[in-house]
């Protein structure tokens, strides 16, 4: 975008010194030179013009084309990290699982009084 707008000035500036040296050099009458200024500041007008809608539109598709780049690499985020998230659910799922199972057994009738009856009978 820099390197655009210096061209778009730096052209604006050729074309306002080359008005001048015409000026200065002309071998022409004033109204010859009126003319050809007019056509001059025509030409660099719609230079101009010309260069600032390639900008515009170059400008355009960049910011499209990073749009969708940016959308895709953000889908691409999301998905990967919901796959992550389900990998974490299912190994959280599966330990709980373990430990109720555990639990379970630690809580069969007669296995806390098993315990507590070994304990009284060692000391």
């Amino acid at each position: 975008m820099a390197k655009s707008g210096n061209a778009i000035i730096a052209l604006a500036a050729g074309a306002a010194i080359g008005a001048v040296a015409a000026l200065l050099y002309a071998p022409d009458s004033g109204e010859k030179t009126r003319k050809k200024l007019t056509k001059q500041a025509k030409k660099t007008q719609s230079d101009i013009e010309k260069k600032t809608r390639e900008t515009y539109n170059s400008l355009t598709h960049k910011a499209t084309e990073l749009k969708g780049t940016v959308s895709e690499r953000i889908d691409s985020a999301l998905s990967s990290a919901s796959y992550k998230a389900d990998d974490a659910i299912v190994a959280l799922e599966d330990k709980l699982e373990q430990l109720r199972a555990k639990n379970a057994k630690l809580q069969k009738p007669g296995t806390v009084q098993e315990a507590v009856d070994k304990v009284k009978a060692n000391v």
